[in-house]
């Protein structure tokens, strides 16, 4: 396995901006300070994928093709920035659908760590929902959410219980990094 950790983020609420069923690509923006903080992540010699369930294609709002464009204006908005991303996994069924892919279920970050080559219970998730944080917890990932997009109101219900509460993703760098002082 690759020694290099990686960082396994949502999407929607926590690198950009919550929209409902989001469908054009002139709508993806940044949240503020997320760019800063995936740059310090990094820094810090992270891998960085995105892991998002996209139950749009699956309800007919738009196809793969669409989506595609949608997270080609995400890499140019991160590329601007001086940001890259390993990659970028998708779920594209219906929560009724009952697959393997969707989060919180595990095939999305195995077929990570298979391709990418790292262990994903020495991974990081970060996002800003139930789903997300149990994703890492079923991975035994350290978690953190965000308290953006739905992060306030994840946090408020208290139902899953995350490693960190972070404002957002220059917050969870500094976390990070700590961290990974405290273990080497």
């Amino acid at each position: 396995m690759n020694p290099r950790r990686f960082v396994l983020l949502d999407r929607d609420g926590t690198i950009i901006v919550e929209r409902h069923y989001l469908s054009d690509p002139a709508g993806v923006e940044l949240l503020p300070g997320a760019a800063r903080g995936l740059r310090r992540m990094r820094e810090l010699g992270l891998g960085l994928v995105v892991i998002t369930n996209q139950s749009a294609i699956g309800r007919g709002y738009f196809n793969e093709a669409r989506l595609d464009q949608i997270h080609a204006r995400l890499c140019k908005l991160l590329r601007e920035e001086q940001v890259s991303l390993d990659g970028i996994y998708y779920c594209p069924h219906r929560p009724e659908d009952r697959c393997e892919c969707r989060k919180p279920e595990s095939a999305l970050p195995s077929r990570a760590a298979r391709e990418l080559d790292f262990n994903p219970a020495e991974s990081l998730v970060i996002g800003d929902k139930e789903c997300d944080i149990e994703l890492g917890k079923r991975l035994g990932a350290t978690t953190f959410l965000v308290l953006t997009g739905y992060g306030r109101e994840t946090a408020a219900h208290q139902r899953v219980r995350p490693d960190f509460v972070v404002a957002g993703l220059e917050e969870a760098a500094s976390e990070i990094e700590y961290l990974l002082q405290q273990r080497s």
